[in-house]
């Protein structure tokens, strides 16, 4: 249902930072809005994408409003800092004045073009020592991103994060970009917009933050996410300050959710709830059904994996490092994940399979789950850096591996005398052709080129010395140990077996 049309109105820009792990985003961030994020993040790594709203005079002193969206710099959350871009209006690309261009530099840079968003180039850590600009510009223009100057058009501002230089200018740049690319939204009609994070609330709830992209949303509308469902009863900026109307480029949060929504998911809104309901219905009808690949595979094993996060960001993260844990004798198989608190299901479900590995991120475990799992005796792993957990999961994955017996052959033996026998022992004579032949050793028995049966080395003598082995062009004495009688000319093959993972 649609409200009252109006005229399309300037809105603000929503603008996204992005770039390599400690090239400055959160500092930069942590300057303009004048808050500390880096110290609150395990590890000093931001881990979920935040939504921050401030003001700043333009060039003709008016007020002006920027949505930024502060998307983690982890190489584990590419899809994450993909989704952010596609989220912007704007996107901010952060290097290092010391460093140049690395990897994720560049992995945001590719969002950023398929996003198609225009960007700025924040040139960061001019305050350092080892800063070069010049440089730095050198080596964006080796890879493809021309800045003004440097054979482009692209904006760039020389900045210091820690001391605020440049900063203004950097923003006045963000409203000129802004104002170039004409955004515009209308007030009258229901809120749309994404979600950028989610999660369960023990005491509230599923929460779900989304930023408003066209559209205005009232307290008594309802808000739909794919099939999630939510009616505004509690809408929070964020600050966290409770709301009751919302507009185009706001961040807000909302809880209350059916169910937890996707991050990525778009976002709409309505006056009536039965429109609301119909919405999700549709959405019911023909669900993405995610289904685990069940095919045994001779020789592989299957480890279980059941994993809760607090963040539905964070889940698809850590889902996507695991991913790339590759083993050719190992398959790590998720048969449950999810959002919020390790609960009984999720033990029970553990229970269904063997050797189960129940992992929580950031999250906790429920008293009843933790006292089931005690009782059968499932080992619950907690963790809050996601490079940790994959660490671990890997040495797993190594101690599960089935070990397979790899056979080595050390060289041939010609046997030139035999001496004697009793029972299955016999002592002959012999020149190593190739290689080697060492004492212990298990041996085939080739005649004509035709294998006839096994032996094993249990005394080796050179020149009627006892020795441990015998080189190639030597001659030797053996006692050995064979159901099978050993003739002249018999090729003996000595090989040792060794256990690899």
């Amino acid at each position: 249902m649609s409200l009252k049309s109006s005229k399309l109105v300037e809105r603000s820009p929503i603008v996204v930072i992005m770039g390599h792990i400690d090239h400055g985003k959160s500092t930069l961030l942590d300057y303009i809005r004048k808050s500390n994020i880096v110290a609150s993040e395990s590890g000093g790594i931001t881990q979920h994408i935040s939504a921050y709203e401030v003001t700043h005079k333009n060039a003709a002193g008016e007020e002006k409003r920027i949505t930024f969206l502060d998307t983690p710099g982890h190489e584990a959350f590419k899809g994450m800092r993909s989704r952010g871009a596609h989220v912007a209006d704007i996107a901010v690309l952060v290097v290092s004045a010391e460093d140049g261009v690395k990897e994720q530099t560049i992995e945001a840079f590719k969002s950023i073009k398929e996003a198609g968003v225009p960007y700025i180039v924040a040139i960061n850590k001019i305050d350092k020592p080892n800063a070069n600009v010049d440089k730095t510009k050198q080596t964006l223009t080796e890879n493809e991103i021309y800045v003004e100057g440097y054979g482009g058009d692209v904006p760039w501002v020389a900045i210091s994060a820690k001391t605020g230089a440049g900063v203004p200018e950097l923003l006045d740049v963000m409203l000129l970009v802004a104002e170039l690319a004409e955004l515009k939204g209308d007030t009258h009609k229901p809120a749309e917009g994404i979600i950028i994070e989610s999660r369960m609330d023990p005491k509230k709830g599923i929460v779900a933050t989304l930023v408003i992209t066209d559209g205005t949303l009232k307290k008594g509308m309802f808000v739909v996410a794919e099939d999630s469902l939510t009616p505004v009863r509690m809408m929070e900026n964020f600050m966290g300050k409770s709301i009751d109307t919302a507009t185009f480029s706001s961040p807000i949060r909302l809880t209350g959710w059916s169910n937890v929504p996707s991050v990525g998911a778009i976002v709409t809104s309505y006056v009536n709830k039965k429109d609301a309901e119909e919405v999700v219905a549709a959405a019911l009808k023909s669900p993405v059904i995610d289904r685990p690949d069940d095919k045994k595979e001779i020789g592989v094993v299957i480890i279980p994996l059941i994993i809760k996060t607090d963040v539905a960001g964070t889940l698809e993260a850590i889902v996507s490092e695991l991913s790339k844990l590759k083993h050719e004798r190992v398959k790590i198989k998720i048969i449950q994940k999810g959002v919020g608190a390790i609960g009984e299901s999720d033990v029970k479900t553990g229970l269904g399979s063997a050797n189960t590995l129940i992992v929580g991120f950031h999250t906790k475990t429920e008293p009843l789950a933790a006292e089931l799992a005690s009782r059968n005796n499932i080992a619950i792993h907690h963790f809050d850096i996601i490079y940790k957990l994959t660490e671990w999961v890997a040495s797993i994955i190594l101690e599960r591996a089935p070990h397979i017996e790899v056979t080595e052959d050390l060289g041939e033996v010609r046997v030139i005398r035999f001496f004697s026998q009793q029972k299955d022992k016999q002592v002959i004579g012999g020149k190593v052709q190739t290689g080697k032949i060492t004492n212990g050793a298990r041996f085939r028995i080739m005649r004509r080129d035709a294998e006839i049966g096994e032996g094993k080395v249990t005394e080796l003598q050179q020149q009627k010395i006892k020795c441990q082995e015998v080189l190639e062009g030597a001659e030797c004495g053996m006692m050995v140990e064979s159901k099978f009688t050993i003739v002249e000319r018999d090729i003996l093959i000595p090989y040792t077996k060794t256990r690899k993972q």
